[in-house]
């Protein structure tokens, strides 16, 4: 059972850790973040069932076009709902992206239907022995994702044209401008991003669970939590900060039963930050006089 929790665990909390990359992506680079992150996800887990197995479409481009889509939605969003507060100085745009959250969810709810549907893997769909637990080949496919990401995206940040024009636009999006850099364009790479990355966690998670108008909803909250736990400005912290949520996530549910995981979790959540109020790997703002 131990060994079937822990495994379990890691894939939960790198699902969580690729949502909670999204949230760290927008808030570093705008210091904005996307609260219809959990639609998005919710969004790339149905697309992908409707392309690859309603319509029956390759999975590779199944997946491609529905991670596309996702990205088209952070677009729409941060055009729409982002911009036009935070260029007037509001902050608005918590309150419209919690929305647009909202809107997506009950689109796709008249569209899709509320009832969950089952979502075969392109994987075996028999579990396989490690250390006397059965674990299905996705659930250690789905670590290899986050950490892969986390990975990409730190090399993006140091060592490409593109990852430097981020660490410009988040140092001094001023001096961006002055520079040439198309600071709004930069931004909304940004969200696209983000929704994509969403997405793609909906897509790996959804044959470990029913795909639904629904699901996206307690997954964002979740990511959210590991990317304030994680540190927001960290990449490898909200990652880190995933696979430990999801671990004790994973041990309370076996040990405990699913009556008392959100307690336990939350709680060790709340704990954690009355400790560390910057998360684990965050660092305290310097204000500049």
């Amino acid at each position: 059972m131990l060994a079937s929790a822990i495994i379990s665990g890691i894939g939960l909390g790198s699902m969580y850790g690729l949502i909670a990359l999204g949230f760290h992506i927008t808030y570093v680079v705008s210091s904005t973040v996307n609260f219809a992150q959990g639609s998005a996800m919710m969004l790339g887990a149905v697309l992908g069932y409707t392309f690859g197995i309603r319509y029956g479409w390759p999975m590779p481009i199944a997946v491609l076009t529905a991670l596309a889509c996702c990205a088209l939605v952070g677009l729409v969003i941060e055009r729409l709902l982002v911009r036009p507060f935070v260029a007037r100085g509001s902050n608005a745009w918590l309150m419209a992206t919690v929305a647009a959250g909202i809107v997506l969810d009950n689109i796709v709810l008249f569209t899709f239907s509320k009832e969950p549907r089952g979502f075969p893997s392109v994987l075996a769909s028999q579990p396989i022995r490690i250390f006397g637990a059965g674990v299905y080949p996705l659930q250690l496919i789905i670590p290899l994702v986050g950490i892969g990401c986390a990975l990409a995206l730190h090399l993006l940040l140091r060592h490409t044209r593109r990852g430097k024009t981020l660490l410009a636009v988040v140092q001094n999006p001023d001096a961006a401008r002055l520079m040439g850099i198309n600071v709004n364009r930069t931004i909304a790479v940004s969200f696209m991003a983000s929704t994509a990355l969403a997405g793609l966690a909906g897509i790996l998670i959804a044959p470990l669970f029913s795909v639904s108008s629904e699901m996206g909803t307690l997954f964002g909250i979740k990511a959210f939590a590991v990317a304030i736990l994680g540190g927001m400005g960290s990449a490898w912290g909200v990652v880190i900060a995933g696979l430990v949520y999801g671990l004790i996530e994973a041990l309370v549910t076996s040990f405990l039963g699913s009556v008392y995981t959100q307690i336990v979790v939350f709680s060790v959540v709340i704990l954690a930050l009355a400790l560390m109020p910057n998360g684990l790997f965050g660092r305290a703002a310097i204000n500049k006089v």
